[in-house]
């Protein structure tokens, strides 16, 4: 395959992504609606993922704790996966199936946001993280590849409805770019935004 057709395919892959994205819409807006209404009321959101997830668990934390395209106070949120102390301990001493869940039980409150981001859907880490979440009392959000593989295991669930790794990656960050913009419209604009 030259370049050429390399980027077109992968150009017209996204485009099919984004346009079926668009068929959660209403899912989309409800949860950016809900997400606002958990930082107004004085909660926090927190982050996980694996890999790639990670990185975009981290850059979503950050779009909140700083700006995403307004000057406007921080938000409260946090990736659980930046602390590497705290993660090759947790990893050493319970298993790196806990990492996660051990620090949604040390910092989540009852009305937090645990959002957990999966490309399979099936990371072990993050699934038990909102196990944990639930027994607190912690909202949760679940993105995820186009299969679902458990549709109880978080309140609301985004899948990505694409079938490649690098596909949903991208269509996690487009969507949590969307829900980011939505939450600093909706606290620092207000409803009408």
């Amino acid at each position: 395959m030259t370049i050429n057709n390399l980027l077109t395919k992968a150009a017209t892959d996204l485009v099919e992504a984004i346009t079926l994205g668009l068929g959660q819409a209403n899912l989309l807006r409800q949860t950016g609606q809900w997400l606002a209404q958990s930082l107004t009321d004085g909660h926090a959101i927190f982050l996980c993922g694996n890999g790639g997830s990670a990185a975009e668990a981290q850059h979503l934390a950050a779009e909140l704790v700083g700006r995403f395209g307004m000057e406007r106070p921080a938000l409260p949120a946090q990736a659980l996966s930046t602390d590497t102390s705290i993660l090759t301990a947790l990893g050493n001493d319970y298993g790196f199936e806990e990492v996660f869940a051990r620090q949604v039980q040390a910092y989540g409150r009852p009305g937090d946001v645990l959002w957990g981001l999966s490309t399979s859907g099936r990371s072990p880490n993050v699934l038990k993280a909102f196990a944990m979440a639930r027994r607190k009392g912690l909202k949760t959000l679940f993105m995820c590849g186009h299969e679902v593989v458990d549709p109880e295991v978080a309140d609301v669930i985004i899948p990505a409805q694409v079938v490649a790794t690098p596909r949903i990656q991208e269509i996690h960050l487009f969507f949590g770019h969307l829900l980011c913009q939505m939450v600093e419209e909706l606290i620092f604009k207000g409803p009408g935004a």
